[in-house]
């Protein structure tokens, strides 16, 4: 733009020319003529400031035996009491920064990072996600505790309970009789949850580590490192008959013994493409999706016309079910193919779970 502007026409002028380009004058004499870069001055010293000599006296106090282990506000005060005036406190300060011996004195604990928790189930009964929410009473102030354990491959509630109280010992209860009622062995499943009190004890992580679970938990304050939870909890507190408000205890067992087989046996669950999550823990979502595929292969030949670009494809439940999946990699190929979307039929996963139902 500066080489336009420099060989124009000697009959133009810079006015008209700038005009055209849509360019600034002020912006063409700044590229002509950069400004000239600035070199920055030293400061000058203080006439207030401490000579070496003062400096030094001070420092001698400072690392004396006396004073090597107390604060510059100690050390101004003692000095002042004995009728010495060095310096200022702040000129203490500033004097043990310079050096490096000015920090904290407390020992502080680094700080830590938590790694990204990412997991993922491929069947039933790999990992379990579990978390308690807070349910109001008729009483204002008073709040009942519900335990809920999801799986996460399939949604299925595996195991609840209501508490007056958020304790380990409950929790481990609870978790105790889910794992003998699935009939998990050792080594076979993790359990996520968050950081909250019950999930942090350490005996909570020795029953863990007596039952061979692998403990997975989330990051501090990351509320959705446990979001299959969280969206479990949404769920039961959406529903129309969910009370908002209960009597007791007995009323929370009462009302969770309709909403469990319910959201186990006839929510159509969205997570899993329209299957219940007994459908998908049992393993009976394999027929089922033959039998619903046939009815939509019929569906098409009875009206092709309402299928513009091929024919329907029933949407399965995903093979694979991820907490925090890893980023993809940088794809190598080219630019153009980058956006394009390619339909791709899910694969199905078979397994041999039992068709169990009201876990209480």
């Amino acid at each position: 733009m500066t080489a336009l502007l420099v060989q124009r026409d000697p009959m133009i002028s810079l006015t008209r020319a700038c005009s055209a380009l849509g360019v600034s004058r002020a912006t063409m004499h700044r590229r002509k003529q950069p400004p000239a870069v600035k070199q920055p001055r030293a400061k000058p010293t203080s006439a207030r400031a401490l000579s070496q000599a003062q400096r030094s006296e001070v420092m001698a106090v400072l690392h004396s035996p006396e004073f090597v282990d107390q604060p510059p506000r100690e050390v101004y005060g003692t000095l002042l009491a004995n009728d010495t005036y060095l310096c200022s406190v702040r000129t203490m300060y500033r004097l043990l920064t310079n050096l490096g011996e000015s920090r904290e004195r407390r020992d502080q604990r680094a700080p830590v990072h938590h790694a990204v928790p990412r997991l993922s189930a491929t069947a039933p009964d790999q990992v379990w996600t579990w978390d308690i929410t807070k349910l109001a009473t008729l009483t204002t102030g008073v709040f009942l505790n519900l335990y809920v354990i999801l799986d996460l491959f399939s949604r299925c509630i595996v195991g609840w309970m209501v508490a007056r109280r958020e304790t380990s010992a409950l929790a481990q209860q609870l978790i105790v009789r889910s794992i003998e009622h699935a009939g998990i062995g050792a080594g076979q499943l993790t359990l996520h949850n968050d950081r909250g009190a019950p999930m942090t004890a350490h005996t909570f992580d020795a029953m863990l580590t007596t039952l061979g679970i692998e403990a997975s938990r989330s990051r501090p304050r990351v509320s959705n490192d446990n979001a299959f939870s969280e969206s479990g909890f949404k769920t039961l507190k959406y529903q129309p008959d969910f009370p908002g408000r209960f009597h007791d205890a007995e009323h929370v067992r009462s009302w969770m013994r309709q909403f469990t087989p319910w959201y186990n046996e006839q929510h159509r669950h969205e997570g899993l493409n329209g299957f219940t999550p007994n459908e998908v823990y049992s393993g009976r979502h394999v027929e089922l999706s033959v039998e619903r595929q046939a009815t939509l292969d019929a569906a098409y030949a009875r009206h092709p016309e309402r299928w513009i670009s091929r024919p329907p494809l029933l949407p399965k439940p995903p093979t694979i079910v991820t907490i925090n999946p890893a980023p993809p990699l940088p794809s190598a190929a080219p630019p153009a193919l980058q956006n394009e979307v390619v339909p791709v039929e899910s694969s199905v996963v078979s397994y041999t779970n039992s068709h169990r139902t009201n876990r209480t």
